[in-house]
């Protein structure tokens, strides 16, 4: 099995989830008493959130490129950011390792490509919706993004940092979600993203006939796939 190095903490609260599905993952894969080899690097998401809003990205790829060398040098075969928003730097982290990330975009346009899904709805921080980082990843792998109207795109935004990173579940919350969802299948949305790793904690499919897809257990899927890929051939001679 190769080590998941995982960059957390952008909320903890998500990261958790990921700590979970990953050894969920695996146990249901291998069986018995496995779980995952895991190296946990976990930011304080204080730092991160000020320097986000405040537009200094640069900082925030010096911190977690620090971060990602620290995952690298504990035995960390891959990389995964924990968060969708991060990924805006993800291409400084990749220039400070040698090992390869797994990046939570192209694990999600996968399974729409796999699914058939060519028009998605997205919903994530303002970041996330509004800049090109993520979108445009999505496009070149052939799928047409439409994001919510800006009222909407102002609250998913709130909830997520006033509320789903500080644990917080309020039911008036979910249901702007759901109303958002509901829009973007009518402007013609075939599925809906649930590009922020928090979103899943708030709504979940049976909430909706609209598919969703949630970001960190995709992820976290193929973080689980990509330990165990020809582990069983291929001994893990790393450490």
């Amino acid at each position: 099995m190769k080590t998941i190095g995982l960059l957390g903490g952008m909320s903890w609260e998500s990261t958790q989830t990921y700590y979970r599905l990953i050894n969920e993952g695996v146990k249901a894969r291998l069986g018995g008493l496995h779980s995952a080899t895991l190296v946990l690097y976990s930011v304080d998401f204080a730092e991160i959130e000020a320097l986000q809003h405040a537009g200094d990205w640069a900082a925030t790829a010096r911190i977690l490129s620090d971060a990602a060398l620290s995952v690298q040098n504990a035995g960390a075969d891959f990389l995964v950011i924990g968060t969708n928003t991060m990924h805006k730097v993800a291409p400084e982290i990749e220039q400070a390792i040698d090992i390869p990330l797994l990046h939570i975009a192209d694990a999600t346009a996968k399974v729409l490509n796999r699914d058939g899904i060519h028009r998605v709805g997205l919903l994530g921080t303002r970041f996330t919706m509004e800049q090109a980082f993520y979108r445009d990843r999505l496009k070149e792998a052939g799928i047409e993004v439409i994001t919510p109207e800006e009222a909407q795109r102002d609250e998913i935004h709130r909830v997520i940092y006033e509320e789903l990173c500080r644990g917080e579940i309020d039911p008036v919350s979910r249901e702007a979600y759901l109303d958002t969802v509901t829009s973007l299948s009518q402007r013609g949305a075939q599925a809906v993203i649930l590009g922020c790793t928090e979103i899943g904690l708030l709504i979940r499919q049976a909430d909706t006939s609209v598919p969703l897809y949630d970001t960190t257990e995709i992820h976290a899927a193929q973080a689980v796939e990509q330990a165990l890929r020809e582990s069983d051939l291929h001994p893990n001679t790393h450490h």
